[in-house]
């Protein structure tokens, strides 16, 4: 009743004290051309933040609401999450990269990285949607944000690896993370279906329509990051490329495993997406065209053939409950892409490997890695090392800290819901006609919990 409103009051107003004490803008450009560079960043990164904004807060948001009756709460938590965890990362960041002389200063880029932050809570609570209270959620995504800084700073800084679409430090790591959390906060072993967790059609159909949003918007995400010119223009053409490919090679795999040749809307949900995940981690590198339709098509029949064969199967031998599929959207498609950044970069020729694999590092600086003539053969074989080990690395932080994550939710003052009230809209929100249907010989054991948590 009180602890929710009591953390956020209490994270906000912290929150509003050290801006108050440390942050601020940039002066005001006296240069000409100072403010003009400044207009061109800009007006170059704004358009693109736009689109992360409709990718995170609908695309996502809707994509969340193939759960019939948590469709609300899906969105509503999507959006608390992504706040919460944008100004978490804002502080973390400033703090951590950004703190001269007392102050930080405050830019579009610093905003633009925190939020790639939230993007990785918003990923993990997917394994866990619909059995969890917003207590949990906001402990989650305050023990995850510091993590994955730190590990994207590993990852970048110290391993040198080329991510700039987030395919191993957001997409690998967030998924990862997010079965740890759910291995340790179910630990009892696999749950049988629960009434509420069964798609409709309508629910199916607004979840498309969220997968279609963030189909059309994927790009800005991959490209935001890339070095303005032809690394950001290739990076855009390959995305392009990439989820055409798995939108394509998504109906034919889920035509061919269901039965009567029909199509699983689970399946077009996540599958399309998959070649988006896939083809970040080298968007920007010099290769064929075909490289990109074939990652696209690739990482969309591992999606489709995860939820149909591997899904199951852990469920059944490790009791993992993964109520998104996060492991097929973002953990098989990763893998492949990391796997597929180490060939890319192994077979290059000297002509065009000497080009710029960029990605702006938290630092706000270039951190570019030129592969290539300037490395000879031994740097290529030492980027590609560092290419998988970035990939472990990932995987191994990501997990065991999720683990210990997941154990703290275990708390009994997180308000964790009861199975019997979980998937459902009314635990946590007020429904005027519910209210009103609730007679004094209507109050079974479940309504009035569920009032309960209403009042």
């Amino acid at each position: 009743r009180c602890l929710l409103p009591l953390c956020l009051g209490l994270f906000q107003g912290v929150l509003l004290l050290f801006f108050a004490l440390f942050v601020t803008y940039d002066e005001p450009s006296a240069q000409a051309e100072d403010a003009n560079l400044v207009a061109s960043q800009v007006y170059s990164t704004f358009p693109f933040f736009q689109d992360i904004q409709v990718m995170l807060v609908v695309g996502l948001g809707l994509l969340l609401t193939f759960l019939p009756r948590y469709g609300l709460s899906a969105l509503t938590h999507n959006f608390l999450l992504l706040n919460f965890s944008m100004q978490w990362a804002l502080v973390l960041q400033g703090l951590i990269h950004h703190f001269h002389h007392g102050q930080v200063h405050l830019d579009l880029h610093k905003f633009l990285l925190s939020e790639f932050a939230a993007v990785t809570v918003l990923i993990s609570v997917g394994a866990i949607l619909g059995r969890t209270s917003p207590c949990q959620l906001l402990v989650m995504a305050t023990c995850e944000v510091p993590v994955y800084l730190a590990s994207e700073w590993v990852i970048v800084n110290c391993l040198g690896v080329l991510d700039v679409g987030g395919t191993i430090t957001i997409h690998v790591f967030s998924c990862y993370f997010g079965l740890g959390v759910s291995k340790a906060l179910f630990w009892a072993g696999q749950k049988p279906l629960h009434p509420r967790e069964t798609p409709t059609p309508r629910s199916d159909l607004m979840s498309l329509v969220g997968m279609l949003i963030l189909w059309v918007f994927w790009p800005s995400f991959v490209a935001v990051l890339c070095q303005p010119g032809d690394a950001q223009h290739r990076a855009i053409l390959n995305t392009l490329l990439a989820m055409s490919a798995s939108a394509v090679t998504t109906v034919v795999a889920s035509s061919l495993l269901e039965r009567d040749g029909k199509l699983s809307p689970g399946h077009l949900q996540n599958g399309s997406l998959a070649g988006g995940v896939a083809i970040g981690v080298v968007a920007d590198m010099v290769m064929p065209p075909v490289v990109a339709l074939a990652l696209g098509s690739l990482s969309a029949m591992a999606c489709v053939l995860g939820f149909r064969f591997l899904t199951p199967l852990l469920g059944r031998k490790l009791a993992l409950q993964d109520q998104c599929g996060i492991h097929n959207l973002h953990g098989l498609p990763g893998i492949l892409g990391a796997a597929a950044s180490a060939v890319v970069i192994l077979v290059a020729s000297k002509d065009t490997s000497g080009s710029h694999f960029s990605q702006l590092s938290p630092a706000g600086g270039n951190a570019s890695e030129v592969v290539g003539e300037e490395q000879g053969d031994g740097g290529v074989s030492r980027q590609a090392l560092c290419q998988a080990a970035g990939l472990v690395v990932a995987i191994g932080v990501s997990l065991v800290a999720g683990l210990l994550t997941g154990a703290a939710l275990r708390l009994p003052c997180l308000a964790r819901p009861p199975e019997r009230l979980c998937f459902d809209d009314s635990l946590h929100f007020k429904f005027q006609d519910q209210v009103e249907s609730l007679g004094p010989g209507s109050m079974t054991e479940e309504r009035a919990l569920a009032l309960k948590e209403q009042v």
